[in-house]
C-alpha cells in the first residue's frame, strides 16, 4: 500500500513515515523526497494523490483555544479537508484516515461520553472538525472509499507541544504549583498508541464508515497527571497542594487583565477549567469493533515523553 501523509512534519505524521509512505509538504525541502501542496491548493493536491492508495490525513490547524482564528479553523480543517477529499476521489484513492478531535463533541461536562454524546461542538476548533468528519463520511458513501474518522483525545509523547508537555515544563521550572485533588476526569493517549490505531483503522473492514474516539480507558485527575510529571522528572511528591479557590480566583484576575491588555495570559478561566475540570472520553467502541486498546500507560508515556533532551530536565531534588 502507497500511502499519503499530511502534516508530515508534525508531531504524529512524522511518525507514519516509513516504506510506501510519501510525505506532502508545504514547502520544498521540508523533507527529503515530499510533495509540495497546500490545503488551500487543489490542483496540488491532485498532484500529491496520483498513485496513492490510502491517505492519513493529520495536517490541520490544531489551536483549540477561544482566541484562535475561526476563519482559519474552517478554511484549513474544513475547506482543506472537503479539497484533499476532492483529490483524493479524483485520483482512485481507496482508503482515507481523518484525524478529528474529541472537541468535535459537545463539552461532556462531568459525564464520560461515547461518540453518541448528544450536542454540538463549542469551539471553532470544533465546529470545522465536526464538519470536515460529515465530509469524510459522504465521500465514502459517494466514492465507495474506505473512510474513518478519528477523534483523539489529549495526545502527547516526545516532540509534542500540548497542555501536558507545558505543564511538565513548569514543573521542572518550579513555577508550576501543586494542584489540588479535585476528582475531575480528563482523558488523554499517548502517540504509539494513536499511529497504532491509524494503522489498524486503515485495512479493518469493519471500521469502514466509522468514527471511533482514540483514548486511554483510563482517565486521570489534574493531580494524578501533576504528581505523575513530578516523579518522571525525579521529584519527590509535594507536600502540599494549591488551593482551587486560589487558582479559580487567579483566573478570574487573568480574565480582567486580559480584557485590559487585550492580550491572552497564562492564567485565565479557560486554562483553568483545563486543569480543573473534567474531559473524559471512552474508547469502547474501537476496543469493541477493532480490539484495539491504548497499550502505553500515563507513567510509561511520561517517561517516554520526558526522555533525554527534553527543555529543562532537571536531576532529582528533595522538594
Amino acid at each position: 500500500m502507497t500511502a499519503l501523509v499530511t502534516g508530515a512534519t508534525g508531531f504524529i505524521g512524522r511518525r507514519l513515515l516509513g516504506p510506501g509512505a510519501r510525505a506532502l509538504v508545504r514547502a520544498a525541502g521540508a523533507l527529503p523526497g515530499a510533495v509540495v501542496g497546500d490545503l488551500d491548493d487543489p490542483a496540488s493536491l491532485r498532484a500529491a494523490c496520483e498513485g496513492i492508495d490510502s491517505i492519513f490525513h493529520c495536517a490541520g490547524y490544531a489551536h483549540a483555544f477561544s482566541s484562535s482564528d475561526p476563519k482559519a479553523h474552517w478554511r484549513i480543517n474544513f475547506e482543506g479537508t472537503r479539497n484533499l477529499l476532492e483529490a483524493a476521489a479524483g485520483a482512485g484513492v481507496r482508503g482515507f484516515v481523518f484525524l478529528s478531535t474529541v472537541k468535535a463533541m459537545a463539552e461532556p461536562g462531568d459525564a464520560c461520553v461515547d461518540e453518541d454524546w448528544p450536542g454540538e461542538p463549542a469551539t471553532p476548533y470544533g465546529c470545522a472538525k465536526r464538519a470536515a468528519e460529515a465530509a469524510v463520511l459522504e465521500m465514502g458513501a459517494k466514492c465507495d472509499m474506505h473512510v474513518v474518522n478519528l477523534r483523539l483525545a489529549m495526545v502527547y509523547g516526545r516532540g509534542g507541544r500540548g497542555n501536558l508537555e507545558r505543564m511538565a515544563q513548569g514543573i521542572v521550572a518550579g513555577w508550576f504549583p501543586p494542584l489540588p485533588e479535585t476528582g475531575n476526569r480528563r482523558s488523554l493517549v499517548h502517540v504509539d498508541d494513536v499511529v497504532a490505531a491509524m494503522y489498524r483503522v486503515a485495512d479493518a473492514p469493519e471500521a469502514r464508515g466509522r468514527t471511533y474516539i482514540v483514548a486511554d480507558s483510563r482517565a486521570y485527575s489534574g493531580r494524578e497527571i501533576y504528581d505523575a510529571i513530578r516523579l518522571a522528572v525525579g521529584k519527590t511528591p509535594a507536600s502540599w497542594r494549591m488551593p482551587a479557590g486560589l487558582l479559580r480566583g487567579g483566573a478570574r484576575l487573568g480574565d480582567a487583565l486580559e480584557a485590559l491588555l487585550g492580550r491572552p495570559l497564562p492564567l485565565n478561566s479557560e486554562a483553568m477549567e483545563r486543569l480543573l475540570g473534567s474531559a473524559c472520553y471512552l474508547p469502547a467502541r474501537i476496543e469493541r469493533d477493532l480490539g484495539w486498546r491504548a497499550r502505553t500507560g500515563l507513567t510509561d508515556g511520561l517517561h517516554e515523553m520526558l526522555g533525554q533532551g527534553f527543555a529543562g530536565k532537571t536531576t532529582p531534588d528533595p522538594r
